[in-house]
Order: structure tokens, then sequence, then C-alpha cells
């Protein structure tokens, strides 16, 4: 099916974060370098290295009704919360059903529920298991109950690639509209993995930073003392269209959403290329997509987890995409302050990039005390720089375990 050429951007935008209930709280703490991180609990596995993680700033039961959250996961509550929120802000369209998409994606779905059911199942018997175990435990879950939600029949969908699985959706939900299957999407991504068994999964790994003494300081990407991610949880969910249908309607834009690229390592199950060639091709073709030369990037919302091998890896890949052009380009670190929100991430971070090109303003990386001395990059540090004026262009990366690579591509309108 041919693709249309109509421009294609964002009218909505939701988010529940470790920086906020909604997405204009968490804007205002990423602009003023708020850390979402904190410690966990005392009756948190002592015997786990990592005891700091990065909860929602707000939980759900502050925003939606008890017996509702009763048959949702809380993946699922994040994503119908953000989704409410995006709805709302897009000016609540009126869309024939037969024309709206749902992508929602998650990196692990409902991990809580299938946990938490398979304890009720060994300690009270099956009969105690609620007949709402699968369909919370389902990754499709959180997209299926969006689209339920506002009655979505043009098609309900999942990508599933890890850390990747957010921006993967946005860009699924861009190809929906080239080709003509939707005239609105709702696209985003959620997680929510806070639990003593994954969190000692990635820690056996070597993934998570265990600087437990210190929370808000534990995220630091590009900082020589890296030493891991630290676990997020939330959602962030965005309302696509065309330029020509949101103009028909008087909608407010954010953003356009100008192109993707996505490729593949075929290098290793959880650690990046080293030679970030696959990452650096993500980028490339998300211009290419986008029809925007290399020398028209200004800003670029970094994966940068904070571990060491993948902070370097991606670095080193930006630096192969921009190569002559690397000083103009504003690098924000942004899971210095969210932590990492696995399939949520590359959503949330969508967000910010809309709102970076929409306000002017590449938000900080924090607690980068001594830069690592392999990082050539203009990363903006400490506090929020501003943008060029006119037309002006950016990008958001996402990579995943698996050796997943997407990178969207945006552009101010």
């Amino acid at each position: 099916m041919s693709l249309k050429n109509d421009r294609i951007v964002i009218t909505g935008l939701g988010a529940l974060s470790p920086l906020g209930r909604d997405v204009a709280s968490t804007w205002e703490g990423l602009l003023a370098g708020k850390s979402g991180v904190t410690r966990l609990p005392e009756d948190w596995s002592p015997d786990i290295p990592a005891q700091i993680a990065a909860k929602v700033a707000v939980e759900p039961a502050e925003l939606m009704d008890r017996v509702e959250m009763r048959r949702l996961d809380r993946s699922e509550q994040f994503a119908v919360i953000a989704a409410r929120e995006a709805w709302a802000d897009a000016g609540s369209p009126e869309v024939d059903p037969t024309r709206l998409g749902v992508v929602i994606a998650s990196g692990i779905g409902g991990v809580l529920t299938l946990l938490g059911s398979y304890d009720v199942l060994k300690e009270k018997g099956a009969r105690s298991v609620s007949p709402h175990t699968v369909p919370m435990l389902m990754p499709n879950g959180p997209a299926a109950y969006v689209g339920l939600e506002f009655g979505a029949k043009a098609g309900v969908h999942t990508p599933v690639s890890a850390c990747a699985s957010g921006a993967e959706a946005l860009g699924y939900a861009l190809n929906m509209i080239r080709t003509g299957r939707a005239d609105v999407v709702i696209a985003g991504g959620t997680e929510a993995a806070i639990h003593p068994l994954p969190m000692a999964g990635f820690a056996n790994m070597k993934a998570l930073s265990t600087r437990n003494d210190d929370p808000t300081r534990a995220s630091r990407p590009y900082d020589k003392d890296r030493d891991g991610f630290v676990l997020g949880e939330g959602a962030g969910v965005l309302v696509i269209e065309t330029l020509e249908h949101a103009k028909a309607r008087g909608a407010k834009i954010y953003a356009e959403v100008a192109g993707q690229g996505l490729t593949s390592d075929g290098f290793h199950i959880a650690a990046p290329d080293p030679e970030g060639t696959g990452a650096t091709r993500a980028m490339l073709a998300a211009l290419t997509d986008a029809n925007i030369a290399t020398d028209e990037i200004v800003h670029l919302n970094a994966h940068a987890t904070s571990t060491p091998a993948g902070d370097i890896a991606e670095a080193g890949a930006i630096t192969g995409a921009f190569k002559s052009h690397l000083d103009q380009i504003a690098v924000s670190a942004t899971k210095s302050m969210t932590g990492h929100l696995l399939g949520g991430a590359g959503a949330i971070e969508s967000i910010f990039v809309a709102l970076a090109l929409h306000h002017r303003m590449a938000p900080p990386t924090i607690n980068i005390e001594n830069l690592d001395d392999a990082i050539h990059l203009n990363v903006v540090r400490d506090k929020p720089r501003a943008l060029p004026a006119g037309d002006i262009a950016a990008l958001n990366n996402s990579f995943g375990f698996g050796g997943h690579n997407v990178a969207i591509a945006f552009r101010s309108i």
C-alpha cells in the first residue's frame, strides 16, 4: 500500500511519571532538574544489591476509581490514566471509531499480576485466583484497555521490543496513518516492573546502580562513576493525526512526527554493539524517512541509561551519524531524572522531545560530576538550554535488549 505524504502531528500528551502526576508537572520537574529516584521501603528484599527505584510521583488510586483498579494491572492503570489525559489534551476529538487506532507498548507486560497471582495460587489455592488475571497479565492488556476506553476499531497493537518498545509504538502509529488505516492514533508505552524478581535479575546482570545511599544522584548518564541504570515506572501517551485533520478541527499542535528508523544489531541479547553501527543506521534512516538533513538536527534525547557500556556505544553512534554537526546538537539524557521506564521510556521521552520543540527548550542532564573522557557530545548539563527559533528538528533514541534500535525524528510546527 502506498504511503500518504501528509504531515503527521502531535495534538495530545499524557503522562504519569516519577516526576509528576501529569505532563505539566512532569515537564516542570524535568526542567528543574528534579530526580524521581528514591530509596525503596525497608521491607524491600534486603539481599538485592539495588535498593532504589523511580516510582510514580502519584499513586493510581488518587487518579482513578478503586473498583476499576481491581481489574487492571498496574501497567494498565498507568496507560489508561495517561491516555485519558492525552485524549482530553487533544480536545477529545470526534472520530469515526473505525478510523481510530491504538498502539500502546510494554516491554514486560503485567509482571506484577503474574507474580502476585502465583503467590495467591500457592498460598490460597486455585479458586482464589482472580478471573481477571489473564487480561491483567497480557502484554497487550494496556493497549486493549485503552482501545476499549475510546472505542478504537481501526486496530489495537502492542509492539514488544524491550526498552525500545515505546518508541516503536509511536513509529507503528505513524505508519497506521501513513497507510490510511486510521485518521487518529493513541500511541505510547507503559511499564510497572518494580518488584524483587525483575530487579534481582537486572541486578545479577550488573545492570542496576547500587548507589543506595544517594538515590537522587544514582542515575548519572555520561559520568565517569556511573554504575548502572535505575529502574523506573510510568507511562507516556501521545495522540497523533494528520496536520490537515488537526487544523480542520482547530486542534493545538505540539510538533510533527516526521519519520522513524528501525534497525537491529545482530550482536548480543543484552549488550549493545560497541561499534554502535546499528544505532547509527537507525538515526540516519529516521532522517531519510523524514527528509531531514543531518545539519537540521538541533536537539537529541539520548537513550543514555547510565550503564558503562551502553552510554559509550550510543555516544559513538551519535558521533558516527552527525560527525561535523555534533556541536550544534543539544543532547539531553533525561533518564538521569526519571530513571529507566523500560517499555515506557521511548514514549515519555518522545513527549519530552515534542515539548522541547514546542517550548524551544532542551531539558538538562543531571548528576554529571566528571564527564567520561570517551563522551564527545554537546550535553545539556544541570539546567535547560534554549533551542533556536525557526524551523528546527530533533531526534529521540531508544534501544532495547535483543539489539533493537529505534530512532524517531520530529520537526517543529
